[in-house]
């Protein structure tokens, strides 16, 4: 029988965008894959992608002890029925689910990715709380991947977990990118020209796009804010911004709704499952996020030539080097990023050097089949470790 492999993430849409492929690859190298999450709608297309079944368990994003408890012991009765060989967890709520309940199941191998810690924004009691979830879940892990270098100091300096528990594979990523997905050259000239037409970008705009959930902790207020002063010297800019509003989550403030909704040069577009188009029509990446793992929005956007402007947070300042691929800039400064976002207008030269070495540093570092055979090697090493070889 082949080993049993549990990836369990909070959401499916977690499980279709954190780690897309790894599981019929997984399936390729000998090993029975089983995914595991709350009900969402992605999880039928998570199905068919991944080409694995899912079991839903009731979590919650949020803090509620009361289903927490009960999601506890769905997993540990699941893990109990399925006996996995491993549980790898991804995102703060399922690595507390899947690592706590896999320990008490007696899971022999359980490994945590860490993607972003939501408690670098918060203060006081919830800092607090979220804190010992943290070290609780790094507690009943037997390994711990945090997917950037900064974020593995961040964790050590915090006193999660020792160094023996800890590791960055190859170059950081929970998944690596697939470069050969992300290129010009999988689509159609025609159909780019359309939605540009169709979107009102004419041929001498210069666009700035933004990838991901339309929220205060991704930088949203800043980047609308200081495109809205640029507009003023620059009229030929558009802001393109790909993704959905959760504004029952982390809003932002209704004058920023409002521009966004009221400025003609704003173009938000919601959530759309192939960012591909957008990206290639856009010139250049405006990511001022506030905290991140290791973010897949800026390798997407360097695979199609796009120099970035990013946060100096881990995770982005390890993809882009400053000069060479993008810039970087100070989280939450309007200023400095309106300063970056000009500068890519106005400064020819930079900009094409950045445009140029782009793909080029992506494909160097993150080409993902590279980094699905590195995480072979982590399970694979485990199970031997187990097995006592």
């Amino acid at each position: 029988m082949p080993p049993v492999l549990i990836r369990i993430t909070t959401v499916p849409l977690s499980l279709q965008k954190l780690i897309t492929g790894q599981l019929p690859y997984m399936r390729s190298k000998g090993f029975e894959p089983v995914m595991v999450s709350a009900t969402g709608p992605e999880a039928e297309a998570v199905v068919r992608e991944q080409e694995t079944p899912l079991i839903e368990i009731g979590m919650t994003r949020k803090i509620t002890p009361v289903q927490d408890v009960k999601a506890l012991w769905q997993f540990y009765r699941l893990c109990k029925k399925h006996k996995p060989a491993i549980v790898h967890s991804h995102t703060p709520k399922a690595g507390i689910i899947g690592m706590l309940g896999a320990k008490l199941a007696g899971v022999p191998v359980r490994l945590h990715t860490v993607a972003g810690l939501p408690l670098m924004e918060t203060q006081g009691k919830t800092r607090r709380l979220l804190e010992a979830v943290e070290k609780l879940t790094y507690a009943c892990a037997t390994k711990v991947y945090p997917n950037s270098t900064v974020l593995k100091y961040f964790i050590l300096e915090s006193r999660f977990c020792g160094p023996e528990k800890i590791k960055v594979i190859g170059n950081g990523s929970s998944n690596g990118i697939n470069t050969t997905f992300f290129s010009r050259e999988q689509l159609i000239t025609a159909k780019l020209e359309e939605l540009k037409a169709q979107l009102g970008i004419k041929p001498d705009d210069f666009v700035f796009v933004f990838i991901g959930r339309l929220v205060k902790d991704k930088g949203v207020q800043e980047l609308v804010t200081a495109f809205k002063k640029l507009q003023g010297q620059h009229p030929q800019i558009k802001l393109l911004l790909v993704g959905p509003f959760e504004q029952d989550l982390d809003p932002i403030a209704d004058e920023i709704l409002q521009e966004i909704k009221q400025n003609p040069a704003i173009l938000s577009v919601g959530f759309q499952n192939d960012v591909r188009p957008y990206l290639a029509i856009s010139q250049a990446l405006a990511f001022p996020s506030y905290r991140e793992g290791f973010p897949n929005v800026p390798m997407q956007a360097g695979c199609f030539d796009l120099p970035a402007i990013v946060t100096d947070i881990n995770g982005c300042n390890e993809i882009i080097r400053q000069g060479d691929n993008g810039l970087i800039v100070p989280p939450k400064s309007v200023e400095a990023l309106y300063a970056a976002m000009e500068r890519l207008i106005t400064d020819k030269a930079a900009y094409a050097h950045m445009r140029v070495q782009a793909r080029k540093m992506i494909v160097e570092r993150y080409e993902q089949t590279h980094f699905w055979e590195l995480l072979l090697q982590e399970y694979r090493s485990h199970l031997k470790q187990d097995e006592g070889i």
